[in-house]
């Protein structure tokens, strides 16, 4: 039988990344749980929890985590199935998600909120590129995800959202320097680039459907999707904004699309486990009524909606 009093500890201070941090999750001394995990460890012969800064789950300890995650979405199935639910005690249950950055910058937080305050839930938001957030459900880090990956995660079922529409865009005093001629492939070779992360392949796909060509060696990293905006502005580099996020500034003349009418559209898919779990399903159904009814006005197409 699993200790599950030993594994909400370890599941606290790997979610919190400490043992002091996950004390004060549970609302009991450091040293509590300090022995409640070293006592479970000895218990299985095996450590479970990579002491360090942050604290890491071991291979076993991942497995055990991801399974009390289960076992929470369970429970909070309890008070719906039975005739007594009023006076059942409803868990607190906190969904782990991995988003990507543009989406918790523009569509996700209004699409997510109102059912968040209604069911009562606590959100954990891990944000990584769109390309990577499916790992995160693979390895067990996270409940659901919104990703752009479209391999299937086993175990998992996948509905697509919608599509983003990215725009390539520079301030006018960026596009006077570097790309007078239009926008030629020698001009990009010269031009500073920027790119959310090492992850974010988005400017060499949209350079390579342009030109065939490769990114300009001079790139510039910015891990955020204000942050990439605002060093766009201040004429840094060029780059992919979400149409969403720049639409006033490419009306405004704040910005100017380099190319245009030739964006990029980057499908955005919800991926949830294989659990009977009215939650998940309740949510996946608000989502996808979410992003149905705002469109973003043409930024964000749900025409092409499809479940996997």
């Amino acid at each position: 039988m699993l200790d599950y009093n030993a594994l909400a500890a370890v599941s606290a201070v790997i979610r919190e990344g400490s043992f002091e941090g996950g004390a004060r999750k549970l609302n009991i001394t450091a040293s509590a749980v300090s022995q409640r995990v070293r006592g479970y460890e000895d218990r299985l012969g095996a450590l479970l929890i990579v002491r360090g800064q942050p604290c890491r789950p071991t291979e076993l300890g991942q497995v055990l985590v991801t399974h009390l995650d289960k076992v929470h979405l369970l429970e909070a199935e309890i008070p719906h199935l039975s005739h007594m639910s009023g006076l059942l005690f409803q868990p607190d249950v906190t969904l782990r998600i991995a988003v990507n950055a543009d989406s918790l910058a523009t569509w996700f937080p209004g699409a997510i909120s109102r059912f968040a305050t209604e069911a009562g839930i606590c959100l954990d938001l891990l944000v990584e590129d769109e390309t990577c957030t499916a790992d995160r459900l693979r390895s067990g880090e996270v409940t659901a995800a919104v990703t752009a990956q479209t391999e299937p995660v086993p175990g998992c079922r996948s509905v697509q959202l919608g599509t983003m529409q990215y725009v390539a865009c520079a301030t006018p005093d960026f596009m006077a320097r570097y790309f007078s001629a239009g926008g030629s492939a020698a001009e990009f070779k010269d031009a500073p680039c920027i790119c959310f992360d090492r992850d974010d392949g988005l400017e060499a796909r949209w350079l390579h459907a342009l030109h065939k060509a490769d990114l300009s060696r001079r790139i510039h990293y910015i891990p955020s999707t204000h942050g990439f905006l605002d060093f766009t502005l201040k004429s840094v580099g060029w780059g992919l904004q979400p149409l969403a996020l720049v639409d006033r500034y490419l009306s405004q003349g704040d910005l100017i699309e380099i190319i245009p009418g030739h964006r990029l559209d980057v499908d955005l898919y919800w991926i949830i486990p294989r659990v009977k779990s009215k939650l998940l399903n309740d949510l996946t159904l608000h989502l996808k009524n979410e992003c149905a009814q705002h469109s973003w006005l043409g930024y964000f197409d749900t025409s092409r909606q499809r479940s996997m």
